[in-house]
């Protein structure tokens, strides 16, 4: 009787694996697609660049005699001009030299002590050209720059007593922070402050109440705040 059992359980079991084999079968699965995984490219900051920049000096002009006449002026003023640059990038790290000519309009048009004191009718301190050539190291955070910079400074001083001017061209040095962000593909934006110190100018008065001639040593500093747009030639 068990064998005739089992026999039938094997019967069965085969007339099942017939029938399901003579059924239609699935068609077979297309292979699953995996989109590709967009990686947006970092800004490269690289390349040599020309641009515009402008902004607003203001700073203090100090005079300074043998004497008791001695005082310091307030001159301010807006500056406009031209910027050439060129960064290297390795890694977030951007290393470049910039500079930049600009028309300054800083100056004073009001006496100090020095002035009332020796019996001047006046006595004015000007800039009217600035330029810079400075190192800039920056970190980059894609297409957002953080720099510090440094260098040297050039730019005239002119000097009044009673209405008779001096020119000296002096050299000095700048440093300074800024931030600049690249809002195209070759053009980038930036903001930045500048403390620049054009030095000592001596000039000679004969003039006023103290007659003379005497010597005047007189100094110039700024404080420059500054925005630019700049256009990048890449590799």
């Amino acid at each position: 009787m068990k064998r005739i059992v089992v026999a039938g359980i094997f019967a069965l079991a085969a007339a099942g694996g017939a029938f399901a084999a003579d059924l239609p079968q699935p068609p077979p699965q297309a292979p699953v697609a995996y989109a590709p995984v967009t990686v947006l490219p970092v800004y490269n900051w690289g390349g040599i660049y020309v641009g515009i920049n402008g902004g607003w000096g203001f700073g203090t002009s100090k005079w300074t005699t043998p004497g008791p006449f001695s005082g310091s002026l307030s001159a301010n003023g807006g500056v406009v001009g031209g910027t050439l640059g060129a960064n290297f990038q390795a890694n977030q790290f951007v290393f470049g030299v910039e500079g930049d000519i600009d028309y300054s309009g800083i100056n004073n048009s009001t006496s100090n002590t020095i002035c009332a004191t020796a019996g001047l009718t006046g006595c004015q301190t000007g800039n009217t050209w600035l330029g810079t050539l400075r190192g800039r190291v920056g970190y980059a955070w894609d297409r957002v720059l953080f720099y510090g910079t440094g260098g040297a400074v050039f730019g005239n001083m002119q000097t009044t007593f009673n209405g008779v001017g001096t020119t000296n061209t002096q050299i000095g040095w700048t440093a300074g922070l800024g931030v600049e962000f690249a809002f195209a593909d070759n053009w980038t934006a930036k903001v930045e402050y500048l403390y620049a110190d054009l030095g000592t100018a001596n000039v000679t008065c004969a003039c006023g109440a103290v007659g003379g001639p005497f010597p005047v040593s007189v100094g110039l500093t700024d404080n420059l705040v500054r925005v630019g747009v700049n256009y990048k030639f890449n590799y």
